[in-house]
């Protein structure tokens, strides 16, 4: 999914170099999404997978 978001990212890029204003909105909107569903799946799969080994003696 980060990969994704770093596609979109370099979309939004290329498309505010040519001045395609919508299409770099678009982009840059849908790679910020992404991030953000990235970095929450992220976090939660490193708080559920520290829950499922329990405690380290």
């Amino acid at each position: 999914m980060l990969y994704w978001a770093v596609v979109f990212f370099i979309v939004a890029i290329v498309a505010a170099i040519f001045g395609f204003g919508g299409i770099a909105a678009g982009a840059a909107s849908i790679a910020k999404i992404l991030f953000v569903v990235f970095l929450i799946l992220f976090i939660l799969s490193l708080l559920f997978g520290g829950l499922r080994r329990g405690p380290r003696l």
